[in-house]
């Protein structure tokens, strides 16, 4: 019985040992979830700016956005990939820039009426890193911990 114990407090031990040294890569995962989707949405909306008569004419013609009028949707929906992304990536109001381009994403997926496969599936997993951020915040490295942090000081 107390053999089995001891390996039963060893194992947990190392466990707790390894989940330790896992969760400090926490901070870093988060980076690299907000570079990664902001980036993505960032140089499309880049793409769009750079290219505004074919964004026009693709809000117009493929996109059909819910409610809006295909202009209105084309200005609001590029300066949200222009701005959110720079917040995001910048961890400036990351929960708010996560949860405006989880929208984004989702506006963004039921504006098309055929979507590949590929896509939806590269949909869903921005939306999934964005509800992370949203859920956790965007961790340490963000100007969000860092007026934190001023703040919890003072």
């Amino acid at each position: 019985m107390d053999t089995s114990n001891s390996l039963l407090l060893s194992a947990n031990k190392m466990y707790r040992r390894i989940v330790e040294k896992v969760s400090a890569l926490e901070p870093v995962a988060l980076l690299a979830a907000r570079f990664y989707v902001g980036w993505a949405f960032f140089s499309s909306g880049l793409t769009k700016l750079n290219n505004w008569d074919s964004t026009l004419f693709l809000f117009e013609e493929e996109y059909h956005v819910p409610l809006l009028p295909y202009e209105l949707a084309a200005y609001l929906g590029t300066a949200a990939e222009i701005i959110l992304p720079l917040l995001l990536m910048a961890g400036l109001a990351s929960r708010f820039s996560a949860l405006g381009l989880f929208f984004v994403n989702i506006v963004a997926v039921i504006s098309l009426e055929d979507i590949a496969a590929a896509a939806y599936a590269q949909h869903v997993l921005w939306g999934t890193l964005l509800l992370q951020v949203v859920i956790f915040s965007g961790g340490r490295f963000t100007f969000d911990y860092v007026v934190k942090r001023k703040i919890d000081l003072t």
